[in-house]
């Protein structure tokens, strides 16, 4: 099976080089695309210089720092259009995500179009969070679902597998929103379309280097934004 697996970057040079071969090493049909926003301290090149010496490595660079909602629409349209993955990841460059999951996601979409890594489906998997960012995710993850509908426990996680056609089936030219409002939409457009959504528990573990992506900004976007979805959704 044939999958790709995209990693937005802004300044992660430090981990990038790292988890790309753990990425790799899962299967000799996965490959990777990192989607960098011209990163200041050289993650860009470094990903170019890796792709000289591995077919299985891609690199989208863009111009400037457009977000991680936007990188994700890039890469998943350059899979798309570039290649023949039939399945699509969607994982964090910064080992929050563990590549060992990987093979996991492969098996659970064989019989289903998306799935979801969950931080709540088994519990609370989630390590060397302070209490107040895991009481905001928690409450976020409610919050969205009770607003939406959605029948996940974890709607803003950024570990996620999706069939090629699934993607296919998605308004990708309609999503523009960032961080969590990002994993949100897409999860409720798929489910609205009724394509079948799977969550497996994964471990979640804050990053150890780099500084995190959250801002107010993002917050108060999801806030809104799952009232929007709510009462248009066609928006």
């Amino acid at each position: 099976m044939k999958a790709l697996v995209v990693i937005p970057t802004y300044n992660e040079r430090h981990n990038i080089g790292r988890i790309i071969p753990r990425v790799l090493e899962q299967g000799p049909g996965i490959e990777v695309l990192v989607v960098d926003d011209n990163s200041p301290d050289g993650t860009g090149v470094l990903v170019q210089e890796m792709a000289q010496r591995d077919e299985r490595v891609h690199l989208l660079q863009r111009e400037g720092k457009q977000g991680l909602g936007t990188a994700y629409i890039a890469g998943f349209k350059w899979a798309l259009n570039h290649t023949d993955a039939e399945y699509i990841f969607e994982m964090d460059a910064d080992f929050s995500h563990d590549p060992a999951a990987i093979p996991e996601f492969l098996e659970t979409i064989e019989n289903c179009d998306l799935v979801v890594g969950s931080r709540y489906v088994n519990g609370i998997t989630v390590m060397n969070w302070p209490l107040s960012r895991l009481f905001l995710s928690v409450f976020a993850n409610y919050y969205a679902a009770a607003v939406t509908g959605l029948p996940l426990k974890d709607c803003t996680g950024g570990f996620k597998c999706f069939r090629r056609r699934t993607l296919q089936g998605l308004p990708l030219d309609r999503i523009h929103s960032d961080g969590y409002s990002f994993q949100i939409e897409m999860n409720y457009h798929a489910w609205k379309r009724g394509f079948r959504i799977r969550e497996i528990p994964i471990v979640f573990s804050d990053r150890v280097v780099g500084e995190s992506k959250m801002s107010r900004r993002i917050i108060w976007e999801a806030a809104w934004m799952v009232w929007r979805l709510r009462f248009f959704p066609g928006a």
